[in-house]
């Protein structure tokens, strides 16, 4: 199997898509919100190890899952490794005044230098994670996305994607071969878990980066391919509108796992809520 990655910062090193830092205009103050969370990982059905992680920080409002990759345990030391990474920088720069988005591209870029420098070593070599991160910025959510796990938002009941991919499975439906709704029954002859873009496997790696306004009742969903492989969009807003909040992320789980299971399954469920 080969595997492309894709790995060059923009010419300004800014993240693309970056959210404007202007202040609101005169009677558009964001609504106060707070964020209650909830976070499970499972092995799954058939691994033998777990090479996923997650972290978050309450107090920072940042939210981090990470799905490993890489020979014997090596997957687990580049998720683990890089999950501390971006949380410890984003602890680091929270007294900095830089806008939240700079914040967030520069915590990506330490953990993959962390994981590129311990990927060196060679019972470590050809290790890899994909992140997807959540920071909060007052009633905004800021997101960075590199490899295939994905943040959701549900809203009004309605469920919506909001990273893009960066998958060989991905790729084919961008250029019409699959699509969305057949995608999931597509035999891709073991592509489907190529990736075309992750942390810590060259020396850089250019993240995308989203933002989306939050209100109270929203929900954002941060998952690994574990999970979100078996659940169409529809069918995660379902399963939030019939849970208790606590018991969400375990409710997708189980499902994830009566549909077969075979990878690692992890999710962070965010819940906007009025201050």
């Amino acid at each position: 199997m080969t595997e492309e990655f894709t790995n060059e910062l923009s010419p300004s090193g800014a993240p693309s898509g970056q959210p404007s830092d202007s202040a609101p205009s005169a009677g558009d103050a964001p609504t106060p919100l707070r964020i209650a969370v909830s976070a499970l990982s499972d092995i799954g059905c058939v691994r033998t190890n777990n090479e996923d992680a997650f972290a978050y920080d309450e107090t920072l409002g940042i939210y981090v899952v990470c799905d490993g990759m890489g020979g014997m345990a090596s997957g687990e030391i580049a998720s683990a490794r890089a999950v501390a990474a971006i949380v410890n920088s984003f602890a680091g720069s929270a007294s900095s005044g830089i806008p939240i988005s700079a914040r967030l591209l520069h915590a990506l870029n330490a953990a993959n230098l962390d994981v590129w420098e311990n990927a060196q070593i060679p019972e470590n070599k050809g290790m890899g994670t994909t992140a997807v991160v959540a920071a909060l910025d007052g009633d905004k959510l800021i997101l960075g996305n590199i490899g295939d796990s994905r943040a959701y938002i549900v809203q009004d009941g309605q469920c919506a994607q909001l990273t893009v991919d960066h998958s060989y499975i991905n790729e084919l439906i961008r250029n019409g071969t699959l699509t969305i709704e057949n995608a999931h029954n597509a035999d891709l002859q073991g592509m489907e878990s190529v990736i075309t873009r992750a942390v810590g496997v060259a020396a850089e790696v250019q993240p995308d980066f989203f933002s989306v306004d939050l209100k109270p009742g929203a929900a954002v969903l941060l998952a690994t391919d574990g999970l979100t492989r078996y659940f169409l969009p529809d069918e995660i807003a379902a399963i939030l509108a019939a849970s208790p909040f606590e018991s969400v992320c375990a409710n997708l789980i189980g499902v994830a796992k009566q549909r077969g299971g075979q990878d690692n399954i992890t999710c962070i469920l965010l819940l906007a809520l009025s201050a």
